[in-house]
């Protein structure tokens, strides 16, 4: 069960109000105690719990009801969650989203994923040695995501940077989580893309053409854009696969079409897929010496 699904049973039986300070131990099924919880607290984690459910910004009254509160009391600790900068509210739509101390929680919790941590030194020599930006995107609830751009060479003119959402069928990036995403993972992202453009986008409706393209990525590990979604623009895009043969991120480079060489067999393709590798036999090496020092 969810930590934030629950009403401590403590404070219920001490008669404390819904922003008490806290609650006692209470007596569990095996006869063993319960650890003594700051209810508020715990609501306004069921506030944060609706919205990252979402996956889309809120209106009040949509977040207390998927917060299971009453729209007053959501509106309290939405104020003191704000000042925090644990959620924020957007000045035109009046709607709340997280903010950036959410963000910054969420860079330290992939700070500390093993792929996150292997990627980001190669990246940044990978991006000196060619001099061109490069991109890590992981899987998004809203799409893949760039979750660190490493710049390099001339700036481009398009708006790319640590939080933007690239579109599955439009980007090189898209394509490779396509192509190598686990199904489920796929679907989600489909769906909450296809409300933001509002139209209907399922992986079982793409062509054959596209499935064509998605096995050739798959085949090669590497697929490029040019001068799309963004004219002038042009991208390659690696998977970079776990031990176990599962996406774990992306590396897209990017550059202005006819400075970079987006072919398959160029340079800058064979130092990208060079560094996805190197990224990746660090991934199945850890295990093993998980393994070796248990036994």
């Amino acid at each position: 069960m969810d930590p934030f699904s629950r009403t401590s049973a403590g404070v219920s039986k001490a008669g404390k109000s819904a922003t008490g300070k806290g609650a006692g131990g209470s007596e569990t099924a095996d006869g063993g105690k319960t650890q003594r919880g700051i209810q508020s607290v715990e609501v306004g984690g069921r506030v944060l719990l609706a919205l990252a459910q979402a996956r889309t910004p809120l209106a009040l009254s949509d977040l207390a009801g998927a917060a299971q509160i009453a729209p007053g009391q959501a509106h309290a600790y939405l104020v003191s969650l704000s000042r925090l900068g644990l959620i924020k509210r957007d000045e035109l739509s009046g709607r709340y989203e997280p903010g950036p101390l959410s963000l910054r929680l969420g860079l330290l919790h992939l700070e500390n994923q093993p792929a996150f941590r292997a990627a980001v030194p190669r990246v940044a020599a990978l991006a000196e040695a060619i001099g061109f930006s490069v991109a890590i995107c992981i899987a998004g609830p809203q799409g893949p995501t760039i979750v660190r751009y490493e710049h390099a060479g001339f700036p481009l003119h398009v708006n790319l940077h640590v939080g933007t959402v690239m579109s599955l069928p439009a980007t090189s990036t898209g394509r490779v989580f396509c192509a190598y995403s686990r199904r489920e993972v796929l679907d989600a992202m489909w769906a909450n893309q296809s409300g933001a453009i509002g139209s209907a986008m399922t992986p079982a409706d793409q062509s054959a053409a596209f499935e064509a393209t998605l096995d050739a990525i798959r085949a090669h590990g590497l697929e490029r854009s040019v001068d799309v979604p963004s004219p002038g623009i042009s991208s390659l895009s690696a998977a970079v696969l776990d031990a176990a043969g599962r996406l774990a991120l992306a590396l897209t480079v990017i550059g202005s079409t006819g400075a970079i060489d987006v072919a398959a067999d160029g340079p800058i393709a064979r130092a990208l897929l060079a560094t996805a590798r190197d990224i990746g036999a660090e991934l199945a090496i850890a295990p093993s010496l998980l393994a070796s020092s248990a036994s």
